[in-house]
């Protein structure tokens, strides 16, 4: 599944997707008027409603769907806007237009699709969500990450067993 991250916005230098990303609904309105395209996508294949539906920014979602937006588009993971969306008044607006909520809808879901329940899929689809995260992160933020988490991971060992290194009685129990 596709995640919108923070730092998306770095990553489109399409206005009409950086308004829907930022929530900024009168710059939005004004491209849609002067005729940008409701669907255009992103590097993944989001359009500015998935983009707009995974921030809850229903009005956006309504600006775009009144101007043509596909609410059936789908990203390049087979996602739509409802997918990715988990707020209330923008899954309300999506259902209310058309889309269904159903278990057929999770088809690209692991768990529920039986392609993907072999051990070649399963990893297949936690590569895929692994580079995307690192994608979206950037590689030197996940790495440093990486080694926050094993600094705290030590620290907390070293804390719950009682054995500090490199502490003054440590270095007593040794003489």
């Amino acid at each position: 599944m596709s995640y919108v991250f923070i730092n998306d916005s770095w990553q489109t230098s399409v206005p009409l997707l950086q308004a829907c990303i930022d929530g900024d609904l009168l710059f939005a309105k004004r491209l849609l008027e002067t005729g940008c395209d409701p669907n255009i996508r992103d590097n993944r294949g989001r359009t500015g409603l998935h983009l707009a539906a995974a921030r809850g920014n229903v009005d956006i979602c309504c600006f775009l769907h009144k101007f043509g937006a596909d609410l059936l588009a789908t990203d390049y993971q087979g996602n739509t806007a409802l997918h990715l969306c988990g707020h209330v008044d923008t899954i309300q607006f999506l259902v209310s237009n058309g889309l269904k909520i159903d278990i057929c809808a999770m088809e690209s879901h692991s768990l529920l699709n039986p392609d993907l329940q072999n051990r070649e899929g399963v990893l297949s689809s936690f590569r895929t969500t692994w580079q995307e995260f690192v994608e979206d992160l950037g590689f030197w933020r996940v790495l440093l990450l990486l080694v926050v988490i094993a600094l705290l991971s030590l620290g907390i060992a070293y804390y719950v067993s009682g054995v500090l290194p490199f502490s003054a009685s440590q270095l007593e129990l040794v003489h």
